[in-house]
């Protein structure tokens, strides 16, 4: 997968302000089934928002450690709130057309 541009993060960080988070991160941090809800939520909807109620002094690590396990990008760090996207393999079924950088 090739890298985004900074215009392109910044799209979908606007694409991702209405959306609510679909994964918490808790006191166990990033066990196996974390990363598969993850995985699976960006699949079906290619971005989407991570929220860190525990670890939030470790959220940039483990967010890079997330989006290298599921092949994503990370839009951008907000708060305590992550934005990954990743596209979606089927070109008929990606919902986000980012512009060229």
């Amino acid at each position: 997968m090739s890298e985004i541009s900074s215009a392109q993060r910044k799209e979908l960080r606007s694409l991702a302000h209405h959306l609510d988070p679909v994964v918490l991160i808790g006191n166990r941090g990033i066990i196996d089934s974390v990363i598969e809800s993850i995985d699976t939520a960006l699949t079906a909807h290619e971005l989407i928002k991570i929220r860190f109620n525990e670890r939030k002094n470790e959220k940039k690590e483990l967010t890079a450690e997330i989006a290298e396990a599921t092949n994503a990008h990370i839009a951008g760090i907000i708060g305590h709130v992550a934005i990954l996207y990743r596209e979606h393999p089927k070109a008929d079924k990606r919902r986000i057309k980012l512009k060229s950088s």
